[in-house]
């Protein structure tokens, strides 16, 4: 099934902005939660007086946690409608795309990226504008949903699998290839795949509660979901699919 880039960005922009996204999801909308976010965000080095973007930035928990743990601005940049940044003075938010970042080059001293890079359709292109914004010497950190592509079964393809954040998800040695032809030297590339079975279970177990009441999820949709994280599940077991983090410096 080939997809428009166009069609899988407004799908995900969609989704990730619905009620039931943040049901199944909770707020942090990716494996690992403030933990990982927190881990991340120490990653980046950064301080008062910094600039930090968060691409990608959902519901914007994770922008406004970055900014309280660090002493940052936060500017969190998201292709769905902009979010109330909680009474948080050193967090905004801007819509826009990941693959055309709304910033000058070189202007900035910190990039978070989570959970969202294998949403991204041209990912040579994205990684291109995380390198072109970034200030020399400073840092990337993201985490990203994992895959062999090749070894993915039929449930984990499709434009379902797109908002899922697995059919597009590559091995962590081409992303951190991709991120390494943009301009990034490659600290850390870990695979975390225990922090994906956790969210699979905590989304299962949702849908289960969301069955038996019917009201944020229609039952075709809980029965969708439901076969995804089986397919997923048993792609982790098979090692198809996987999740994990890269801390890179640009160059």
């Amino acid at each position: 099934m080939t997809l428009a880039p166009e069609e899988v960005k407004a799908c995900c922009a969609a989704v990730y902005g619905s009620a039931a996204a943040r049901y199944l999801l909770g707020d942090s909308f990716h494996p690992g939660g403030p933990s990982l976010t927190a881990e991340l965000a120490a990653a980046l080095r950064v301080g008062p007086g910094d600039e930090v973007v968060d691409v990608a930035s959902g519901p914007g928990t994770s922008a406004i946690q970055l900014a309280r743990q660090t002493g940052c601005t936060a500017i969190g940049v998201d292709l769905a409608p902009v979010p109330d940044p909680a009474d948080e003075p050193r967090v905004r938010f801007v819509r826009g795309d990941a693959e055309a970042l709304p910033f000058a080059g070189a202007s900035v001293d910190g990039v978070l990226c989570e959970c969202a890079f294998c949403t991204f359709p041209n990912k040579e292109q994205a990684a291109s504008e995380l390198a072109r914004v970034l200030r020399s010497g400073r840092w990337l950190a993201l985490s990203d949903m994992t895959a062999e592509p090749a070894r993915l079964p039929p449930e984990l393809t499709g434009l379902r699998a797109w908002v899922a954040c697995v059919a597009d998800a590559r091995p962590l040695p081409e992303i951190s290839e991709l991120l390494a032809r943009a301009g990034f030297e490659i600290e850390r590339a870990e695979q975390r795949d225990q922090l994906l079975l956790e969210l699979l279970d905590r989304i299962d177990a949702r849908l289960q509660v969301a069955a038996m009441l019917s009201e944020l999820v229609s039952p075709d949709a809980v029965a969708q979901g439901r076969t995804l994280v089986a397919a997923a599940r048993q792609a982790i077991v098979d090692r198809a699919l996987g999740y994990a983090i890269v801390v890179a410096r640009r160059r």
